[in-house]
């Protein structure tokens, strides 16, 4: 089955991917909502652990999308079966994942984050709130390969509704377990672990019933369990590794940011932190077509129209800027009175300090909205180990960059900012080039 390349269609196949990949940040944010108002220990811990966390579902989530790639390139060469067969090759890698990263958090993140964590408080908040949100890892990786399945075959809708449950679900919880009401325990930030366990266990529950009675499906014969063969399990991991090293080079290069910024001052902490929450939110629309433009072209390649290719990501690329540039405009431009919502009654002199950070981000947006869509069209081809090769490269430009900037010329906290701007520059050129010469028609995947 071929996609068509209209607006229409990008937008309807990526605006519920951008909920999707809002719904881990949305988890983080009312855990630290709730835990804000129980107590400071709390409230540090769950910042700490959180992150740690996110980490570790970024792992399933980037194997997912090499699964997600292979169901996209099998759907445009309309062999319903073989996408079938690489739905479940994704699921038994998201099975086995999740048993090792379980065993992980159970067994070994006691010492782990023993090495990071000096306070002895945080480090038992935290091991509280990993007690039962280790758990989480089944229904989390078991979810992420239902979602790159739908999201592979174009089918995005029902992503929505059930995040929306997942939300819903896990602030209702949040409320009962952090402060014991309703009947049920007061347990603070282990309620929050067992909240957002819970909450995903109902939205894999209603994902897996929507699926078993979806008739669409049926010509891609699910009934049926398919054990992976050697050759596709290879192929999914081949994809997805380099996907997964990605992830971790984009997550380490925020972490020696915020840790070389943390050397500034507390303030200048608090700055950034303000500056980074506006950034995930506003950067959300960028992911959602990122994602999309992801199965829009492996589907074109599939189908035997890869001169279409290029289309489709321009396409992407422009409704991603548009829909970005609308979101972000009100917020840099008035952040206090629109921003003032969620962060009112703390200190509002953070946003004065932040403004000049608004407008850096502006760039910033704008060209996460071209080179995010670019670097993931190209991904979507297949090139996934020359993606990772290309992020290595500008990772290390704007690190080496950002310690110059920071401890060695002290330019101070704005410059700091728009180092990421370096990150981006090389990142769309080297991408552009790549695809210009043409060397993804070579890929067989």
């Amino acid at each position: 089955m071929k996609l068509n390349l209209s607006y229409r269609q990008i937008f309807f196949l990526s605006a519920p991917i951008m909920i999707g990949s809002a719904a881990q940040n949305i988890i983080a944010l009312s855990d630290s909502i709730f835990l804000y108002h129980r107590s400071e220990t709390d409230f540090a811990a769950i910042g700490f652990v959180g992150v740690f966390y996110l980490i570790i579902t970024a792992i399933g989530y980037g194997f997912s999308r090499g699964g997600q790639i292979l169901i996209a390139r099998r759907l445009g060469e309309n062999d319903y079966k073989a996408a079938g067969q690489n739905f479940y090759t994704t699921l038994f890698v998201e099975v086995a994942l999740a048993i090792l990263f379980f065993c992980f958090l159970r067994y070994g993140a006691e010492g782990f984050l023993g090495f990071f964590v000096d306070t002895e408080a945080i480090h038992n908040r935290s091991m509280n709130y990993l007690y039962y949100r280790s758990w989480g890892v089944f229904p989390a990786f078991l979810g992420v390969a239902i979602v790159a399945f739908y999201t592979g075959i174009a089918r995005t809708k029902f992503i929505m509704i059930d995040t929306l449950v997942l939300i819903v679900v896990n602030i209702v919880l949040n409320y009962g377990l952090i402060f014991g009401r309703w009947g049920l325990p007061e347990m603070g930030i282990a309620g929050a672990g067992l909240a957002s366990t819970l909450a995903e266990c109902v939205a894999l529950f209603v994902f897996a019933i929507y699926m078993f009675f979806d008739r669409g499906l049926r010509r891609y014969l699910l009934r049926r369990v398919h054990l992976p063969s050697w050759s596709q399990m290879k192929q999914n991991l081949n994809l997805g590794s380099p996907i997964v090293a990605q992830a971790v080079v984009g997550l380490g290069s925020w972490f020696v940011f915020f840790s070389l910024i943390e050397n500034m001052g507390e303030r200048e902490l608090a700055v950034s932190n303000l500056g980074r929450i506006v950034y995930l939110i506003l950067s959300v629309p960028c992911w959602g077509y990122s994602v999309g433009v992801n199965t829009l072209v492996s589907n074109l390649i599939g189908s035997g129209d890869a001169k279409n290719v290029g289309v489709a990501i321009e396409k992407t690329m422009k409704i991603c800027v548009a829909t970005t540039m609308l979101l972000a405009i009100p917020v840099l431009l008035f952040p206090e009175t629109l921003l003032y919502p969620f962060f009112g009654g703390s200190d509002m002199s953070l946003f004065y300090e932040a403004r000049p950070i608004f407008y850096v981000l502006f760039v910033t947006l704008m060209l996460f909205s071209v080179g995010g869509v670019y670097f993931n069209g190209m991904i979507g081809t297949g090139a996934t180990w020359q993606g990772l090769k290309m992020q290595l490269i500008c990772a290390i430009i704007y690190m080496v960059t950002l310690y110059l900037v920071v401890n060695v010329f002290q330019l101070g906290l704005v410059v700091s900012w728009t180092i990421e701007i370096i990150y981006w520059i090389p990142l769309i050129y080297m991408v552009r080039i790549y695809m210009y010469k043409g060397q993804w028609l070579r890929l067989n995947i």
